[in-house]
């Protein structure tokens, strides 16, 4: 019971022999995922303790999933976040290359040395330079880590955005095992 929700219980005795309750178990060969409504964990914690009065506070319907954890990663595991790594870092410099080329950064800075001084730039200039630290300050602060480590407790943009994904995966696995009547029966 504690892998699928939280039991607040003033009965200490009720409240652990609810916890210890077994809500499903995965056959061999079934699908690793499925959808158990709570008014089936209900029925099953009533039948347990008969008397009690139980309120579902969250979602109608709980997705389980079985996941197999490895203690040991292993040397793939390290390959394939290196590869991640590799194809993000130059495929960011790719695109910011493709987007100074695409707006003329070289044209605009440039321009403004002109502007400043009058004169043609010669070589590396302290635009360029500060444009340059600029912007990995900036990706810094966006991403809010260096080196490994949090600027602040903010969650990072990618965190969000992972946390979204994940609810919307969620959600849209309950409602296509609901639509599709393929909700399990707590056992």
């Amino acid at each position: 019971m504690t892998d699928i929700g939280n039991l607040q219980c003033s009965d200490p005795v009720v409240s652990a022999k609810l916890n210890s309750l077994k809500v499903y178990k995965f056959a061999k060969g079934e699908k690793k995922r499925c959808v158990i409504s709570s008014l089936e964990i209900v029925k099953l914690m009533e039948d347990a303790c008969p008397g009690i009065t139980v309120q579902v506070i969250g979602e109608p319907d709980i997705l389980v999933e079985l996941v197999k954890a490895d203690k040991y990663k292993g040397t793939a595991q390290w390959l394939k976040a290196a590869f991640v790594c590799l194809v993000s870092f130059f495929g960011t410099a790719f695109t910011i290359m493709a987007y100074h080329n695409d707006v003329g950064i070289n044209e605009v800075f440039t321009g403004i040395h002109k502007l400043v001084t009058g004169s043609e730039p010669q070589g590396l200039n302290v635009l360029e330079v500060s444009y340059s630290l600029g912007l990995g300050i900036g990706i810094i602060v966006f991403f809010n880590h260096v080196g490994g480590r949090r600027l602040t407790k903010d969650p990072t943009p990618i965190e969000v955005a992972m946390r979204n994904y994940e609810e919307d995966v969620d959600k849209t696995l309950i409602a296509a095992a609901s639509r599709e009547g393929k909700e399990k029966e707590a056992q």
